[in-house]
This record gives C-alpha cells, structure tokens and sequence, in this order.
C-alpha cells in the first residue's frame, strides 16, 4: 500500500484512521491506492490502535416492558439508527431500567452492568435515555472522561453534559390553552412521573397556560399518573371521582390518553362532547384511537438524530457542551 502510494507508512496508517495532519497530496494518493487494491481495513486492528471501539451505546433507563412497548422509543431508535448510518459507528442498546420491587426504584445490578460495561471501553460513547430522579450514570461518564449525550433535560446538573430535548413545557401550554379557548371550563391534566423532567415540565407548562387565562391555581385539577395506559386509566378514574363536572383534561403522553379515554367511556362520559382529551407525543396510536386524539407533536426522531450528532461532535475531539430544545406543536384531531 505505501509502496503504490509513495508515502510512507506512518502516512498510510494516518489517512486510514482519519488523522487530520496529513497533506492533501499524500491523502489523495492513498486514498488513489486504498480505491485500486480494494484495501479493507481490520477493525479490531484499527481500535487497538486508536482506542476507538467504532461503538455507541443506547442506554434507556426503563424496564424492557415500557420500552417495548411505547412508540416514544421506538421513535428514538429510528431516529438513532437514521443518524448512525451516516457513519461508521454501530449501535449497541443496552436496557438499565427501574426494578418494580426496588424501594428505591433502581435496578442497581443492571445499572452496575451496564456502567461497568460503558467504563471498561467498550464503547466510544453513550446516548442516555428516559433518566430519573438524581440518576447518578450521566456524573459518572463524564467524570470518567466517556463522551455522553442525554435525551430529555436531565434532573440533575443538566450543566454537566449536552442534552436534546423537545420544549415540553411549552407543549402542556399549547395543550391547556387550546381546550381552555375552545371554552372548557373546568380543565384538568394527568401528569407523568413526578420524578421525570419532562412530566414536570408538561405540568408546569399546563400551570402556566391556566396563569396566563386568568385562572387561580387549582391543585385539585392535578392527578398523578405515568406515561402507560394502565396508569392513564387509573390516574383518568381518580380525577373524575374528585372532579366530577370535568370538561377537559391534558394528558401527559398519548398511551396514558388511550387510558384516560377507556376510564372515560367506563363512567359514561362521551368525548369531546362531556370531555375534551388532549394526548402528548402524536405517536402512531394518536390517529387511530376513538376518536381519534388531539395532541401534542414533539420531534422524537429528531430528537435521536440530534443526539447522535451531539455525540459525533464530542467523538472528533470537540469538548463543548450543547444543550438543545425542539419545538412542539398542537395536532388537532376530533378528541378535544
């Protein structure tokens, strides 16, 4: 190969593994050499070499069921996986969740798994998803010097790494004020976990629209669900026995809606025409629900595309950190 680049092999070994200092001369010829000897590279040669595994990581910090499940994820792949094939890197996804019979809520062994397998190098970097509480894993990658890209606003030091998220909080306004100009006027909003940024965003977004009609604060128009079905439901049943003269409600995801619509129907309450439902995410469910659901759009494809384009900055050697808000917009359909 050098032989029929005329350069050395230090000046090969450089243009295949991407280091900037060589001339443009020598690039071209050996990339001319590379194109006429069908040159392939050995990978695991290469990473020795310069460290690089040629590996991201997708870690979610759910249990398997709700990432299986929930069309929010699998909008993030794709949109992950879109980005990727842009470039060399493989993805790797790895599943760190919350255990349901954990007092605290966290699955130490798989989150000790997935950290020692991050820390021993297996990976160039990591794209971190659906983070709770005070998660320590964002601190601890980046104090161990891992390239780290959160999606969603982290709940802690979200100064400490680049972060994508979509404006969740002008989303639960956007939802609030349209049920609120449509003249519903008892509104109320389900929200997701109280231990998630972007639920406490959608509610304080929900707050904010009741504020700016000129609404009191209501707490009683405030029940705590999650993000599924199951937990729309319940959270749907509560509110309705605390507020029973509702007319509208704000939903913190359009799965948790498919719930709120079911508790609805179980109580004899038509909608729209007794209560106006507005979902959140505009996933593939929000079209073919009954009927079909108003709802907040965020950009969860791109939002995956953004991350790994974050990530790609700090993996050619730039160490600024980027944080990114995308906007949301309101879809309305015949549910509110």
């Amino acid at each position: 190969m050098a032989a029929r680049a005329g350069v050395s092999r230090s000046t090969v070994s450089r243009v295949v593994t991407g280091h900037p200092r060589v001339s443009p001369e020598a690039r071209l010829a050996v990339e001319s050499a590379v194109a006429e000897l069908g040159y392939q590279p050995n990978r695991a040669a290469r990473s020795l070499a310069t460290r690089r595994t040629g590996t991201v990581a997708l870690v979610v910090r759910e249990p398997e069921e709700r990432v299986f499940d929930e069309p929010f994820f699998a909008g993030i792949v794709r949109g992950v996986s879109r980005a990727m094939a842009r470039t060399d890197l493989q993805l790797v996804l790895l599943l760190a969740g919350a255990e349901p019979a954990a007092p605290d809520g966290v699955d130490t062994d798989a989150l000790a798994r997935v950290e020692r397998y991050l820390l021993g190098g297996h990976a160039d970097g990591a794209l971190l998803l659906s983070l709770h509480a005070d998660d320590p894993l964002p601190g601890r990658l980046r104090a161990a010097g891992l390239p780290v890209v959160v999606g969603g606003r982290p709940p802690k030091d979200d100064a400490i790494v680049s972060w994508v998220d979509a404006d969740n909080r002008g989303g639960g306004a956007l939802a609030t004020g349209h049920l609120l100009r449509r003249g519903r006027t008892t509104v109320g909003v389900l929200t997701g976990p109280a231990d998630m940024v972007a639920a406490r965003d959608r509610l304080a977004g929900f707050r904010d629209a009741r504020r700016d009609a000129g609404r009191a604060p209501a707490p009683e128009l405030e029940e705590t669900g999650d993000f599924t079905r199951a937990g729309g439901a319940r959270a749907m049943a509560r509110l309705l026995r605390r507020v029973p003269d509702l007319d509208g409600v704000v939903v913190a995801s359009d799965l948790a809606a498919l719930g709120a619509l079911q508790a609805l129907a179980a109580a004899g309450r038509k909608v729209p025409a007794d209560v106006a439902v507005v979902g959140f995410d505009d996933s593939l469910v929000a079209a073919s629900a009954q009927p079909p659901l108003t709802t907040v759009r965020q950009p969860v494809e791109q939002l995956g595309v953004r991350m790994v384009e974050l990530l790609g900055t700090q993996l050619a050697g730039d160490p600024a950190l980027r944080h990114e808000i995308l906007p949301t917009e309101l879809v309305v359909r015949a549910s509110g």
